[in-house]
């Protein structure tokens, strides 16, 4: 399977080798026409605000809504969450505007507040995950269609909605490939 990573700014190479890591194909997205050819997309954690306005500038935003609204599986992870909302707190900006969530930006505090934990997600996994919480947001609320995948200190940080799936914090981060195997689980229609 070729498994795209939105290519403009953030925590693409370490996707990139995750998804190789498990025998997939990575293809970096950075065009429109790339769209087309691939089976599922990972936005990246980075800058959300950033992202959103390359996604404009490039054309791709409306091309990428549609293809995810059409069925293409998306995982969000961190600022990618961010651009998924539907709605963010205390925010007017909305990106792609797609998955029925309400994230609050920066929820934990500043980059000083980052931390990580380990946390046993049954669906993604029988053994716990580490976590690696940077500048994370986390839901806020979550539409009647999502599920809840994890929450830690009582705050929902994993969502899935149909083909879309989003997390506060970041796999790629870790030596852990559980969430890699999740989202290709995904792709393939399992």
């Amino acid at each position: 399977m070729k498994i795209g990573i939105l290519g403009f700014q953030g925590a693409v190479i370490e996707h990139q080798r995750h998804i190789q890591q498990l025998g997939q194909e990575a293809v970096v997205v950075r065009y429109t026409e790339q769209l087309g050819e691939i089976d599922g997309i990972i936005l990246p954690g980075g800058e959300s605000t950033t992202m959103g306005k390359l996604l404009n500038r490039t054309g791709m935003m409306k091309p990428l809504r549609e293809k995810i609204q059409q069925g293409l599986p998306v995982w969000g992870t961190c600022a990618g969450m961010i651009l998924l909302a539907k709605e963010l707190d205390q925010d007017p900006a909305v990106h792609l505007g797609i998955m029925d969530i309400k994230v609050r930006r920066n929820a934990y505090g500043t980059q000083i507040d980052s931390f990580d934990t380990q946390v046993k997600i049954p669906e993604v996994s029988d053994e716990q995950i580490p976590l690696v919480f940077i500048r994370a947001p986390y839901i806020v609320r979550t539409g009647e269609q999502v599920k809840v995948l994890c929450e830690v200190e009582k705050h929902v940080v994993a969502a899935r909605e149909k083909n879309m799936l989003a997390t506060s914090f970041h796999p790629e981060l870790t030596g852990n490939t559980a969430f890699h195997q999740y989202f290709i689980g995904m792709c393939s229609g399992k």
